[in-house]
């Protein structure tokens, strides 16, 4: 197969698996790649399969046809000589995050990566090779055709000449962080001087968080772009940057760094530190972008920028430079600068009143966007910005997070090219009162923050930007989102009638909008009021705004939730130009207009509100969408909806094109309701209750594009359900209970799909499963089809790729468990039976009549209790000790049998009471079970053997088949030692254990104890303080 298959396969199947595998290949269905998937453009992807080796495609795949090889986020510890020498034709091939150092991997557990000599050079096309992530420590050999290297987050900490050697082709190296808090090593990355000198076509070198005290000597002069931010350089002279006249791009940031707003670990950077030679960049005529950033600069020095003219992006944030820009003339010569970033320049602690750039900033003509946010200035004023109203082509003002209480918003308007001003997350309250003199720069205000304070503002949810325009198109774009507005005056605005995108989400406006707050505003198109608590009441909001198009009122449920107010829609048939429209997320269900009217709508997110409530209150809200007569796209997800009437589908506009109902109660559809929508192309019903696909078909003649039923619990689909939508070209079945994916399903339209997901089912991978031909079939339109389409069933093949096993040609595996268990059995009995027969006869019989002693009604027929016994006592002692055996017949038999009176105990005697004819066994066996105890007579404990022993193993054996402790031991000599067991025997159950006494007076006692031990149960005699004995039950 074109896989390493998994999974066990049951000894049957390995017979045939060369048949199987040759009739496979033969049918040439399968995915070319497996496990892996082919995407355009010549790309294997196999990342994230969990893989511990290269996948080996077959001869059979077209493998010259792969030019890139993706294993990323796998499990591969072991690279072989010959796991790529199958793609002739590979150029590009991704192994990073497989074998990750400690400090990177999730659970730090330790790896380490091994590379074969030969590895990469079986690969002569080879060009872009990524390695990151890996634990390896030395550069492994490489071809020469290499463009591109990356090392980056490895345990490689020396770069010498010999590691990239015959790299002359190499353009872009990268070995980032490898030696930093997250890979720690202890020391710095060492590069040998001049051990990057041979790399003549070396445009692109980064060495970022290495650890690096200074800068690589003899570096080639070939380099454009060096990047050596994170490190420890904190000296910078012109020799360090030598013969780099190539450079376009210089990034030294973060090497002294400012700790204060570090987010990660930093160590401060040293008194009166970094330290630049004032002609350090002087020669580097050709530099583009330069990064100076959490450098803890203070001042700029103008001679740094001497000989900058083709500078276009600086960065200097995250510094000191708060008194800096006030009055530096750094900027005087940076005529070609397009892009400035001061963010975070702030005071420690300290908010300033005002703020005055310095007139240099005059000096950047060429500007388009300068970056201010985090500098901490409460006021904003045309004094603020003077410097920039010069600026012709300046397109881009971020100011957000600076504190600022107080902004003339008209100052803008002498900016002729600004197309986006951020003030956001600000604390603007309303129109500016500032009086004509201002406090100085230096009159601060102290406040207190922690690091966290300034991490940047989570940006807005996406779910507006579904539907309205992009401000990025239009001409003028204010954002004053997360200030603490509460009300919007018409004086605010005044002076910026161009402004046509103004975003005012994640405030605190609570007034009722009446169709004079936006009045100067006459060129807006785009409006953004989400997340606010606006009063809808009156007919005319809005209105003042005659070009209109987008506005969104989305998460103003505050007011909505009021008992007893009424909200009034009416506003939006007097907008005639609004096109879009969002009343998203606002639990609106009652009290409010009976119809929305508009004949420009073409989009209505209706989402995150109670229609399902509306709906229910008779025809009072049926008609709610009628008047929406050019509505196109309309979101109803999240209403509640537990069912959708034919009246209320039909009662929707007809010329909708697009309906989300994703995330109700839907567990009914009637798919032939959509008639009533004739133009309806996608249609989303994701996220509900369906349970399956009936109640019909999808109508004829529909002019459904694409349909979304995910995320329900469908385990069932009518045959030809699909068929009669012509037009259906993607459908999306992904995340529900289908155990199969039926060709009857679709017809004649399953070749037409372009997309058909069925990822996320728990398919039945049974043998012959109908549904692999039909996905192989339509294999081209199934996205992700060799490794998110999973087997749900059987057991051992859950959570597996359909194609773990070719279902097709897979033997079935109850059919073959029964065979081979039925095959096993007769093998096992035509070996076993004469071998044990042969070997061990007897025993089994005694097997044989001991299991069938076991059985209820065997036992219920044998024996009626242990009064039916015929003995009291069986005797046991050793014939051949005299005195025994003369104690035994006068003593004992006399005293028991003849002595008692009426109750005589009845013995059983070996030379008296055994039966001739019948087997040494045969008697023993029915003296121990055919009396009530077995008594022992022992002069001596300590050697026992012979007839003694095999009755006392028979009597045990009783013990464990009916639980009965009939065991009594007579010792007659008591001086003599004791055996461990009667020791154990005398503290469990010490009345089983008589000492025949040498005193004549107590020879009473014995024979009144013993007829005791023989007559009694031993359970009673057992010791509670020690174990529960054997019981009669």
């Amino acid at each position: 197969m074109p896989m390493k298959w998994s999974g066990a396969l049951h000894p049957l199947s390995l017979l045939v698996q060369a048949m199987v595998l040759a009739t496979t290949l033969a049918l040439g269905t399968l995915p070319a790649f497996l496990p892996c998937e082919l995407q355009p453009h010549g790309l294997v992807n196999c990342n994230w399969l969990f893989l511990k080796s290269v996948p080996h495609f077959s001869a059979a795949a077209p493998r010259g046809n792969v030019t890139s090889l993706s294993l990323s986020s796998n499990r591969i510890h072991h690279l072989h000589d010959s796991d790529f020498a199958h793609l002739p034709s590979l150029r590009r091939l991704n192994l990073k995050w497989n074998c990750p150092p400690v400090g990177l991997s999730p659970m730090h557990f330790p790896c380490h990566m091994t590379i074969e000599p030969s590895t990469f050079l079986a690969v002569p096309t080879l060009e872009e090779l990524n390695l990151s992530y890996n634990s390896i420590t030395t550069v492994p050999a490489l071809p020469k055709s290499l463009i591109s290297l990356s090392l980056s987050h490895t345990n490689i900490l020396v770069l010498d000449s010999d590691s990239l050697a015959s790299l002359h082709s190499l353009r872009f190296l990268f070995m980032d962080g490898n030696c930093y808090y997250k890979n720690p090593c202890r020391q710095e990355l060492e590069v040998a001087p001049g051990a990057l000198l041979g790399l003549g076509n070396l445009t692109h070198l980064s060495l970022k968080y290495n650890n690096l005290t200074v800068v690589p000597r003899n570096l080639p002069s070939s380099l454009e772009y060096l990047l050596l931010s994170y490190n420890r350089i904190i000296k910078l002279a012109p020799e360090d940057l030598a013969n780099l006249t190539a450079l376009r791009v210089l990034d030294v940031g973060g090497n002294c760094r400012r700790c204060d707003h570090a987010p990660n670990p930093c160590m401060e950077c040293p008194r009166h530190f970094p330290q630049l030679h004032p002609n350090t960049f002087s020669h580097l005529s050709r530099l583009e972008g330069l990064v100076l950033k959490d450098s803890s600069l203070s001042w700029l020095n103008a001679s740094w920028f001497r000989g900058l003219g083709n500078l276009r992006v600086l960065d200097l944030s995250e510094n000191f430079l708060y008194k800096c820009i006030t009055k530096t003339k750094a900027f005087q010569g940076l005529t070609q600068l397009r892009q400035l970033n001061l963010s975070f320049n702030y005071h420690k602690r300290v908010s300033f009143a005002h703020l005055s750039l310095a007139p240099s900033f005059g000096s950047l003509v060429a500007l388009k966007e300068l970056d201010m946010h985090g500098i901490f200035f409460r006021s904003l004023d045309e004094t603020t910005l003077r410097p920039l109203a010069r600026l012709p082509v300046l397109q881009t003002l971020r100011l957000q997070m600076n504190f600022i209480s107080q902004a003339q918003l008209g100052i803008f308007r002498a900016f002729p090219g600004l197309r986006y001003v951020d003030l956001s997350d600000n604390r603007i309250s309303g129109a500016s009162e500032l009086t004509a003199t201002m406090q100085e720069v230096d009159g601060g205000e102290k406040v207190w923050l922690q690091p966290g304070d300034l991490a940047p503002a989570p940006v807005d949810t996406p779910s507006s930007e579904d539907f309205r325009p992009n401000c990025s198109t239009l001409n003028f774009t204010l954002d004053l989102s997360r200030n603490n507005l509460v009300t919007v005056r018409p004086e605010m605005f005044a002076q910026l009638s161009h402004l046509q995108c103004l975003r005012l989400s994640h405030n605190c406006i609570s007034q009722a909008v009446n169709g004079s707050q936006f009045l100067p505003l006459t060129s807006l198109q785009v409006l953004d009021l989400s997340h606010n608590k606006l009063d809808l009441y009156h007919e005319h909001s809005f209105t003042e705004l005659p070009r209109l198009e987008a506005l969104d009122l989305s998460y103003n449920s505050q007011p909505f939730g009021m008992q007893g107010v009424g909200h009034n829609f009416s506003f939006v048939a007097h907008l005639r130009t609004l096109r879009h429209l969002s009343l998203a997320h606002n639990n609106i269900h009652s009290q409010v207009s009976q119809q929305l009217c508009s004949t420009s709508l073409r989009a209505l997110d209706f989402s995150g509100n109670a229609l399902g409530r509306m709906w229910a209150e008779g025809d009072l809200y049926l008609h709610f969408f009628q008047g929406l007569s050019g509505l196109i796209w309309l979101d109803l997800s999240q209403n509640r909806l537990h069912t959708l009437l034919p009246h209320t589908l039909d009662k929707l506009p007809k010329s909708l094109q697009v309906l989300r109902l994703r995330d109700n109660y839907l567990a009914f559809f009637k798919w032939g309701n959509l008639i009533h929508l004739p133009k309806l192309e996608v249609l989303d019903l994701a996220g509900n209750q369906l349970k399956a696909l009936t109640n019909g078909s999808l109508p004829a003649g529909t002019r459904l594009r694409r349909l979304d039923v995910s995320c329900n619990s469908i385990s069932f689909v009518d045959p030809g359900f699909f068929s009669k939508a012509k037009e259906l070209r993607e459908l999306n079945l992904s995340a529900n209970a289908l155990k199969t994916v039926d060709p009857s399903w679709f017809g004649p339209l399953a070749s037409a799909l372009q997309i058909l997901d069925v990822s996320a089912n728990p398919l039945h991978c049974a043998c012959g499963a109908a549904f692999i031909d039909f996905l192989l079939e339509v294999q081209a339109a199934v996205p992700g089809l060799p490794s998110r389409v999973k087997c749900g069933s059987p057991g051992q093949l859950q959570g597996l790729s359909i194609f773990a096993q070719d279902l097709r040609l897979c033997l079935d595996e109850a059919l073959s468990w029964d065979c081979f268990t039925l095959s096993l059995l007769a093998v096992a009995l035509g070996l076993g039976v004469p071998m044990l027969h042969h070997l061990c006869g007897w025993d089994l019989w005694y097997c044989f009549h001991l299991c069938l002693a076991w059985l209820p009604w065997r036992g219920r027929q044998s024996g009626q209790g242990e009064d039916a016994l015929p003995y009291d006592a069986f005797v046991v002692f050793d014939k051949t000790q005299s005195a025994v055996a003369d104690w035994v017949y006068n003593e004992l038999r006399g005293q028991l049998e003849e002595r008692r009176g009426r109750w005589a105990l009845r013995l059983c005697l070996e030379e008296r009471d055994w039966l001739p004819g019948k087997t040494l066994f045969e008697n023993l066996w029915a003296s121990v079970y055919g009396s009530r105890k077995t008594l022992f007579v022992l002069a001596h404990t300590d050697r026992v053997s012979g007839f003694l022993r095999a009755s006392f193993l028979l009597a045990q054996q009783r013990l464990l088949e009916d639980r009965k402790d009939v065991v009594v031991l007579v010792i007659l000599s008591p001086d003599g030692r004791r055996s461990r067991y009667v020791r154990l025997r005398q503290r469990l159950c010490r009345q089983s254990v008589l000492l025949w006494p040498h005193q004549p007076s107590g020879q009473r006692s014995f024979w009144a104890q013993l007829g005791m031990a023989l007559t009694r149960d031993n359970h009673h005699f057992y010791n509670r303080n020690f174990c529960q004995g054997p019981t009669t039950e």
